[in-house]
């Protein structure tokens, strides 16, 4: 019996050392390296990344920008093809001229970096904003939450792709790391105060540019610089400095696109709300999903709740995640305890955080999250928009924890809420992953004689075809039919105008998925569910092509080799394209 009380004596000194360790500053400083090298080195095991939207544009878009095929070729990736390609370029760059696992490693290791940004956050708004309360955790605790931000169920799943959300959520959290470490001369006011507010306005704004749906974020951290604890005229000010300095970001980014589109299109955004430019190609119609966003005043109040128990209603993905109910509660608790002070006029209790005064920065991170939750709600309602949240999700929950619970109580209710709350939304998906490669685009493509006088149409959406098209001759046109871009009677024309123009041959390239490789005419005859899945496809395809006076010969389609690094063949075919008589 001694035996046993020894070793267990002995593995709990080695916890508790192992726990006093983890306050250092050394390792503190050696995490906000390591994190980011490791996020890489993960992102490069994850393999070359093969996600629908990187099928659809991510690739497309770049190497239509940098080889003239705006306005040459008509939405081959959707209507999507004409999302702004800035943010692409990267990728494009590293994808084009290195193997897949160099390329998987640099957008792991930048994605890492929100790490960083994170320390950066928490050290501000709790060590550094109030140090009494957390002097036997000034290193372990930033630590300990960054880790915990960085294993949201979204941000890993995204990890080292393309998506975008990784990546632009660094200029989210920059924007206000600079604003929390600069939050003395944030509030004296004068023209550094300005300077530090427009510097995080085009930080921001940068990366609303990018990718248009951190417009929520970028109004909502302008909105809740009208809580800073100055006169109002200085927090009008401030708001409406930071404001133009988001719009400069937006324009640095954006700005050139968006006058391509209009010069081409006549809609800036185009093809989205095109019921304001009425832009000839497209119906004016606003193009938005609403699908995701509540249905109801009910179902938006218990929303958490329900996307919690209904993943599918945010995310195509199966998630598990239990941090946003925690937060939702959290956030009621602070409100009806603030509601109750003022009609009872008492004072916070003396054990609670907010007694001692509140942290510099703190009640701006919460009011930011708690609108851009809201605006989320209102706008998008898609789960991956809300990567930034879901990174500083732990540290507003210890926040707000603080503010509704005496010190003791919530330090161990929220240590193992979020302790509990990263482990379940650890992913066991993701958005998709092929084998790396030397080469993370292998396409097999045939010889055409003139393919300036040569046009290949696409007529499905799923699976997209896009991404084949950067492996094509650049002056070879593509257009999709029946893509789910919002056609009008004049892209019918342009369709038309593009035939006429050609002596052809004119293609269709459909997907091969489970066809030998080769010719369709004298081929074996693949199995029973390979045929019936070709026969629809044939079926859709000639349906899509006849509302434009087109048919292809099923006889004359060949099947071609295409490989996203080193996985699986994700074959596609031509077929030659007629005239309907």
């Amino acid at each position: 019996m001694n035996v046993v009380t020894r070793a267990i004596s002995r593995v709990d000194a080695g916890v508790l050392r192992l726990w006093d360790g983890l306050d250092r500053v050394k390792l503190l400083r050696l995490s906000m390296w390591l994190v980011p090298l490791l996020a890489g080195l993960v992102s490069v095991l994850l393999g070359q990344d093969a996600n629908w939207d990187l099928r659809n544009y991510h690739w497309y878009n770049p190497y239509a920008f940098l080889n003239d095929k705006i306005g040459f070729d008509l939405n081959p990736g959707q209507f999507q093809s004409y999302f702004n390609p800035t943010i692409d370029l990267l990728y494009y760059g590293l994808a084009s001229h290195f193997p897949t696992r160099v390329t998987g490693f640099v957008m792991g290791f930048l994605h890492g970096l929100n790490f960083v940004l994170l320390i950066v956050i928490v050290r501000q708004v709790l060590v550094a904003g109030e140090p009494a309360a957390f002097a036997t955790a000034r290193y372990r605790l930033p630590l300990l939450l960054g880790v915990a931000g960085c294993m949201g169920f979204s941000f890993l799943t995204q990890l080292g792709n393309t998506m975008g959300d990784n990546l632009t959520s660094l200029t989210v959290l920059g924007a206000i790391a600079l604003l929390l470490r600069q939050w003395p001369q944030l509030l004296a006011g004068g023209v550094r105060a300005a300077l530090i507010a427009a510097l995080a306005g085009l930080i921001i704004g940068a990366g609303t540019g990018l990718k248009l749906t951190n417009a929520n974020y970028a109004l909502a951290l302008c909105l809740a610089l009208l809580t800073l604890r100055v006169s109002l005229w200085r927090r009008f000010t401030t708001a409406f400095v930071f404001g133009l300095g988001t719009l400069a970001g937006i324009g640095a980014t954006a700005g050139h696109w968006y006058w391509l589109m209009w010069k081409q299109f006549g809609n800036p955004l185009f093809p989205q709300f095109n019921n304001i430019f009425k832009a000839p190609l497209a119906s004016p119609i606003a193009v938005a999903d609403m699908g995701w966003v509540p249905k109801s005043a009910l179902e938006a109040l218990l929303w958490p709740f329900i996307f919690t128990f209904n993943s599918k209603r945010v995310i195509e993905l199966p998630m598990t995640q239990i941090i946003w109910p925690l937060v939702y509660i959290a956030f009621l608790a602070l409100i009806a305890q603030h509601l109750r002070r003022l009609w009872l006029a008492a004072p916070a209790p003396a054990t609670s955080i907010v007694a001692h005064g509140e942290a510099p920065g703190a009640r701006l991170l919460l009011v930011f999250f708690a609108l851009s939750y809201l605006i989320w709600l209102k706008l998008f309602g898609i789960y991956r928009y809300m990567v930034p949240l879901e990174l500083l999700a732990p540290l507003v929950l210890w926040l707000l924890l603080h503010r509704v619970c005496t010190l003791p109580v919530a330090r161990a209710i929220g240590a193992w809420c979020i302790v509990l709350s990263a482990i379940a939304g650890l992913p066991r998906v993701d958005w998709g992953h092929h084998y790396n490669g030397e080469k993370s685009f292998t396409v097999q493509v045939p010889a055409f004689a003139e393919p300036e006088q040569s046009m290949v149409f696409t007529v499905h959406g799923d699976p997209p075809m896009s991404w084949l098209v950067p492996n094509f001759p650049n002056r070879l046109a593509f257009a999709a039919l029946g893509s789910g871009f919002p056609e009008s009677p004049a892209f019918a024309e342009r369709v038309a105008q593009m035939v006429a123009a050609r002596r052809g041959p004119l293609f269709v390239m459909l997907t091969g998925g489970g066809l030998p490789l080769g010719p369709r005419r004298g081929a074996a005859a693949p199995d029973a569910d390979t045929e019936q899945r070709q026969r629809r496809l044939y079926d859709a395809g000639h349906k899509v092509l006849q509302r434009y006076r087109l048919t292809f010969n099923e006889a004359s389609c060949v099947v071609y080799d295409a490989r996203f690094g080193g996985g699986a063949s994700d074959a596609y075919q031509l077929c030659e394209v007629g005239h309907l008589p």
